[in-house]
């Protein structure tokens, strides 16, 4: 079948995206065969190569090799993250201890090493461009933290490892989809789901009768430890039910998945890699590649904010605590209360409450008059609709990003609505990197997990998905702006702590005064926003953020936790383990649990951010200042856009990042935005 195979030929669609109708389940094993000895062909020609290593022969040649796995790497992963099934998802299992030792096979092997160790050696020599420099130091410390200076017989457990890793990985990722479905809360009485507005209920319906049950309501999990319908359902009974329903994930109860036994050994197994490699732990090997360069600066950062954000914390469950006495609730505070009379505490603070909110926030006017009108004001960019390329299924949407000057500058795909075979959250993937080495030009993907409408409805958000659609589409512009000649450099190819910066940057524009009355429209009249309600929002946006920032701290510092353990040091016992950490770091708060526990932890465990969850918040430091910068400037200005576009989003990783912010902004940032930002300061500073 391999001349019929569509995943073993570019694809004719525009720009080389993914053709989703031609591509089966059965094309991918036999396609990651044949692409994988493609690739070790074109590097042992490299290796092999008896002139002297020189940039074009060794680096580039490098650029250029695997070009078919790439594409056969990025349309699977494409699927099996967003639209998986149980085929997929047997593949998915087979092929990544495959795909491991693949990377081993390629940065383990000592003859390649040594033509890009001696041009390493040599590179004061050699007249690079600043990008040919970034690109050689890339990959030779790509070699180097692969183990490619190891013994053999240390490199031959470093490739056990990483076998073994990638199929617990694997594994935990595809536990955590099956948890979602596990563990979603089956509701049986009306009454019960009293605060929900009429489209979450229908909506509720709908999953229901998807899922084969012939009556009732069915509440989905989505991926954190709190769940949208706790600010809303009156039943506390119920609330305690869902919530322990996603806190509770991966525990085994009642003979469900118990993911506790795939967390020690992935956290054994970093630990044991990273001695290998010469570390203290797992947190130290991942790190020294970041902005913060060591896990004690990210720790530090963490801990710095606890006690301000401690302090928040207090007042806002003395007012929430005083509204649930007014209203006859015995206490103490559950953590199934919190967001429920948060709720409450804001209609009295503010006279504001979410369904006041939500007919302003339909989904089609957020991403049209909000997202993209604000991606046009800054670069220049629109997005024009497609609907005659090819797509995984009937929800994803396709669109043309158009230069001011009428060029093509690449494709972007939304995914937008959860279903069951959607991992949870919201992300961004590269289907094709842009490359002027290849002569690519970007083709970027977007996936969230909005509730979809009951049919004949449309989808209304709230805030934190508004805010949601503006971050992910950072990401986006971050690839789709993307002007480099290397694809290990494009994009969103920076570092952990740097790569949310562009994305969290974004989101402030979702409140910004312009925007926000371009966008807030009612859904059925379509008048404007009000202004004194547009004042609440706005009056509004720091209220409960000592919640808010203590569970995102909690989950950071358990990540850490976990990473800066030695191979001696894994605990036995992982929920002890997290309470321990917690504790420890004075965030142990019964009604604030961690935004993502050890048991359903999926950055962690499941994906790129072990050790660097703190990303988040170090990113957000540049975000917060970049945008207070700039709203000391002009605002939604043009020419801003223009400096951020080519001092940062153009040049993917050809530079060192704090520079590029420099280029940016003119300074390195402070954290005072921040604390503003977070509402960690007292309003009279901010």
């Amino acid at each position: 079948m391999t001349p019929e195979n569509p995943l073993l030929r570019p694809s004719s669609l525009p720009f080389e995206a993914p053709d989703f109708e031609a591509v089966r389940e059965e094309h991918f094993l036999p396609a990651f065969e044949v692409a994988m000895r493609e690739q070790l062909a074109e590097v042992a020609a490299i290796g092999g190569n008896l002139e002297p290593p020189t940039f074009e022969n060794t680096l580039a040649a490098l650029e250029r090799s695997g070009q078919t796995l790439a594409r056969v790497q990025r349309t699977f992963a494409a699927l099996t993250s967003a639209h998986a099934t149980d085929g997929l998802q047997e593949i998915e299992a087979t092929v990544a201890p495959r795909l491991a030792a693949h990377g081993d096979d390629i940065f383990l092997d000592d003859t390649l090493f040594r033509r890009v160790d001696e041009l390493w050696l040599a590179r004061d020599d050699l007249d690079l461009s600043g990008e040919e420099a970034r690109l050689l130091d890339h990959l030779r410390a790509v070699f180097v933290r692969a183990g490619a200076r190891l013994a053999p017989e240390a490199q031959a457990r470093v490739r056990a490892i990483n076998s073994e890793l990638s199929s617990l990985a694997t594994r935990f990722r595809q536990d955590l989809l099956q948890l979602a479905r596990e563990r979603a809360v089956l509701v049986d009485r009306a009454e019960a789901l009293d605060g929900l507005d009429g489209p979450a209920i229908r909506a509720a319906a709908a999953e229901a009768r998807a899922r084969g049950h012939d009556d009732g309501w069915l509440l989905r999990l989505v991926a954190t430890t709190r769940q949208p319908p706790l600010a809303h359902l009156t039943d506390r009974g119920l609330r305690e039910r869902l919530w322990k329903a996603s806190a509770h994930r991966g525990l085994g109860e009642n003979g469900g998945i118990d993911t506790r036994p795939l967390v020690r050994r992935i956290a054994e197994l970093r630990a044991e890699f990273a001695t290998l490699l010469g570390y203290p732990n797992w947190a130290a090997w991942a790190l020294e590649r970041q902005m913060a360069v060591h896990p004690d600066a990210a720790r530090s950062m963490l801990e710095g904010l606890v006690p301000p954000v401690l302090a928040n914390v207090a007042t806002e469950a003395a007012d929430i605590e005083a509204r649930m006495r007014a209203e006859g609730v015995p206490g103490p505070l559950e953590p199934w209360d919190w967001e429920f009379f948060a709720e409450r505490v804001r209609k009295d603070r503010h006279s504001l409450e979410d369904r006041e909110i939500r007919p302003y926030l339909e989904f089609e006017r957020v991403l049209a008059d909000g997202v993209f009108f604000t991606m046009e004001r800054l670069f220049g960019i629109t997005f024009r609709r497609r609907h005659d390329l090819p797509v995984y299924h009937p929800d994803v949407r396709s669109y043309d990003v158009v230069e001011a000057n009428g060029e093509l500058c690449g494709l972007f795909y939304l995914d937008p609505f959860a279903r069951d075979t959607k991992r949870g959250g919201a992300w961004m993937s590269t289907y094709v990197a842009q490359s002027r080495l290849l002569g690519q030009k970007p083709v970027i993907v977007n996936v969230l997990n909005l509730q979809k409408p009951a049919d004949g409805e449309v989808a209304l958000l709230t805030f934190d998905e508004v805010t949601t659609l503006f971050h992910e589409m950072g990401h986006a512009v971050h690839g789709l702006l993307s002007d480099v000649s290397f694809p290990s450099l494009a994009g969103t190819a920076v570092a952990r702590d740097f790569v949310e910066f562009p994305s969290t940057f974004q989101e402030d524009w979702a409140f910004h005064p312009d925007v926000l009355a371009n966008y807030a429209r009612h859904c059925e009249t379509g008048d404007a926003i009000p202004g004194e309600l547009l004042e609440r929002i706005l009056a509004a946006r720091r209220f409960n953020q000592g919640y808010e920032t203590l569970e995102y701290l909690a989950a950071a510092l358990l990540d850490l936790g976990w990473h800066t353990l030695g191979p001696a040091d894994i605990p036995a016992d992982p929920e002890a383990f997290e309470a321990e950490v917690l504790a420890r770091h004075g965030v142990a708060l019964p009604a604030i649990p961690p935004r993502y526990r050890s048991t359903f932890f999926p950055h962690v465990f499941g994906g790129g951010y072990s050790a660097r969850y703190y990303a988040y918040m170090w990113s957000e430091v540049l975000a917060a200042d970049a945008f207070a910068f700039l709203q000391a400037r002009n605002g939604l200005d043009p020419e801003d856009g223009r400096r951020l576009r080519e001092s940062v989003l153009s040049r993917g990783n050809s530079g060192e990042t704090m520079q590029m912010y420099v280029d940016f902004r003119g300074a390195e940032p402070t954290a005072d935005a921040l604390l503003a930002r977070r509402g960690l300061v007292p309003a009279a500073a901010t």
